[in-house]
């Protein structure tokens, strides 16, 4: 979620079916750092989206995402749900 000019930009969701998504954590630099090492430390996968941070990132946080982000998150959330299952049944995940 950088470019080698900009500071490192995380943006932690929390996603409780059947709610939107909620944003639970935003940082720059080692704000942001810290986040994505304390999601990889908790086994939290990650996806690296510049242009979705960037949007996410000016939500205040425990709010809901936007109607216009759902489509950006849910291929993120598929992905992260088809991981988990590759990971429990031994395959690779697919994109």
């Amino acid at each position: 979620m950088r470019t080698p000019d900009k500071p490192r930009l995380a943006v932690a969701l929390r996603y409780d079916a059947p709610s939107a998504p909620k944003v639970v954590a935003v940082g720059r630099g080692d704000l942001g750092q810290r986040i994505v090492d304390t999601a990889r430390e908790h086994g939290v996968p990650i996806e690296e989206n510049a242009a979705l941070a960037e949007a996410l990132s000016s939500i205040p946080l425990d709010e809901h995402i936007p109607e216009q982000l759902y489509e950006a998150v849910a291929v993120i959330i598929a992905f992260i749900l088809r991981a988990a299952e590759a990971e429990s049944s031994g395959r690779p995940a697919h994109r």
